[in-house]
């Protein structure tokens, strides 16, 4: 069973570009939506949970009494704008450039308070900084989990600029829960590699790879290459996501 989705930016169309078969294998919907300037769109889910989360672009995202302004020229200097919706909530894009948004999505049928997160709002660790030479130092970029969003949330969602050349997700690491991860890339024909335990995977800009039934998994960019991927991990109702662990002996590196 494969667990990369090839999905080339040039196949994309203008509105929602759904990423088959992730559901499947991970419980979560993952559509890139593709907007020309000066658009407006509904988003909203009488049985999901849902994050929108602002790649690039110009607009601004309305929900109930408040219109939060967006302004992301790219992934590398900014932070993202991002929305949480719950079950029937419902929020506005409105586009004033051509803008690319992550809508993700899974099922969950408890109430609470959705919110939009600013770039303020991001919190941004930089691990990895001053260890093992910098040779995995990357910026982890945390829009919410269960620590800031609601209990009631099934989501994590969060964001990794890996710099060129080095990794990330590193030491290797695993967690039970089922996590995707959306790549782009600058220069956008840059690849990297991903590792699912034994298993390593050519990453191109638009791909995605499902990280399922506990496999340890690391990242790693070409040199020459910035690399960017959206995380998101689902909570399963039995089971919610609360960190993640090295495997031994890796661990060791950081001491």
């Amino acid at each position: 069973m494969s667990l990369i989705t090839q999905f080339r930016e040039k196949d994309f169309t203008k509105g929602f570009n759904h990423y088959n078969g992730v559901f499947e294998k991970t419980g979560i919907y993952f559509d890139i939506l593709l907007m020309e300037e000066n658009k407006k769109i509904e988003i909203c889910d009488a049985e999901n949970e849902i994050a929108i989360v602002i790649i690039n672009g110009t607009g601004n995202i309305e929900y109930e009494d408040s219109k939060i302004l967006f302004n992301r020229n790219d992934w590398i200097e900014h932070d993202p704008t991002v929305a949480h919706l719950a079950p029937n909530e419902g929020a506005i894009i409105t586009s004033t450039t051509v803008t690319k948004a992550a809508i993700v999505k899974t099922p969950n049928s408890n109430a609470f308070k959705g919110r939009i997160y600013t770039p303020a709002d991001i919190e941004t660790e930089h691990r990895g900084k001053d260890q093992l030479d910098n040779t995995c130092y990357r910026l982890v970029r945390l829009a919410f989990d269960r620590t800031i969003a609601p209990p009631q949330s099934k989501l994590v969602i969060g964001e990794v600029l890996n710099f060129p050349g080095k990794w990330s997700s590193y030491p290797p690491h695993h967690h039970s829960q089922p996590e995707i991860y959306y790549y782009e890339f600058s220069p956008q024909w840059g690849y990297g590699h991903g590792e699912l335990g034994e298993d390593v995977y050519k990453i191109k800009h638009s791909d995605m790879l499902q990280i399922t039934d506990s496999r340890v998994h690391s990242q790693t960019a070409a040199p020459g290459f910035h690399m960017y991927y959206l995380w998101t991990i689902r909570h399963p109702n039995e089971n919610p996501y609360d960190g993640f662990t090295y495997i031994k002996p890796f661990e060791k590196l950081l001491d």
